[in-house]
């Protein structure tokens, strides 16, 4: 099970790399803007967000009879407006007003390599080409009509719009820098989950969705996929806490123990690294 799960991630990681490159592609202009946003965007990376979606599409697709070719063809855009997205928050995240972090999926991250400056528009420039993607793609599926389409589409840009603004990553960031500045009362329990929820679950819960909705779920479905995602994206976040601090720099493509070291707060330093494999492990149990 183990070896076909890595097929099967190794071939839709792949098909995203290879959508990501006509919606980012080599020569465009200004051609340093482009340079930047692909010298982030194709680092490396996992393609999680990506990869759920079309996970999600996909089981939508054979639970109503469809096909895993249509589920990608409606899931694709959205798939890679979610990487792109999510790229835009890493370039963003490593800039020295915020985690000032110099080193991302290994190598140099993008200010470090392209200055401040330049590093901002790459994050705004990803950002709203996810956007422009998501508007124009898919332009037709055999099988789903046109109003269809548009709708399906439609809900898909709320749900990846809602997700990264204020409501749920931008405002978990804003949570994260106030209490990593000292700012208030330290996080509890219930304000750590919900920092979280907003800064890393939230994108994660939109992939799934995003991908299910394109697929054509019904409501009963959704909040299937909605459940497993919130408890799928609360595991991920506990993770890669406890992997900051047990981590070594070269395996986790950025700084490891930065966290600790600007005191920010994590699950790690409010249950021990202990109680956070355990946290992690009911989260997934659940999902």
């Amino acid at each position: 099970m183990t070896q076909l799960l890595h097929v099967w991630l190794d071939a839709r990681r792949r098909a995203v790399d290879a959508a990501l490159e006509a919606v980012v592609p080599a020569h465009r202009e200004p051609a340093l803007v482009w340079e930047a946003m692909r010298y982030s965007l194709f680092a490396g990376g996992k393609r999680l967000r990506p990869v759920l979606a079309l996970a999600a599409a996909e089981a939508v697709a054979a639970h109503r009879g469809g096909t895993a070719e249509q589920a990608h063809a409606l899931a694709m855009p959205s798939a890679c407006a979610l990487e792109l997205i999510h790229t835009y928050s890493l370039v963003h995240d490593d800039l020295p007003a915020m985690d000032d972090d110099v080193l991302r999926r290994g190598r140099p991250t993008a200010h470090v390599v392209y200055g401040e400056g330049l590093a901002i528009l790459v994050g705004d420039a990803l950002l709203t080409e996810a956007f422009a993607h998501l508007a124009i793609e898919p332009r037709t599926v055999e099988g789903v009509d046109d109003a269809e389409l548009a709708r399906r589409k439609i809900a898909a840009i709320r749900l990846i719009a809602d997700a990264a603004g204020a409501s749920g990553m931008v405002g978990g960031q804003a949570i994260d820098l106030r209490a990593a500045g000292g700012h208030g009362a330290p996080l509890d329990a219930h304000s750590l989950r919900d920092m979280h929820g907003r800064k890393t679950g939230a994108l994660i819960r939109a992939a799934a969705l995003a991908g299910a909705s394109m697929a054509g779920a019904d409501a009963t479905l959704c909040g299937a996929i909605d459940k497993y995602a919130s408890q799928v994206g609360l595991a991920f976040q506990i993770v890669d806490d406890i992997l900051d601090v047990e981590g070594a720099s070269a395996d986790l493509g950025k700084t490891a123990g930065k966290d600790a070291a600007a005191g920010k707060p994590t699950y790690p330093a409010l249950y021990g690294l202990d109680g956070s494999r355990r946290l992690a492990a009911e989260c997934i149990d659940r999902s």
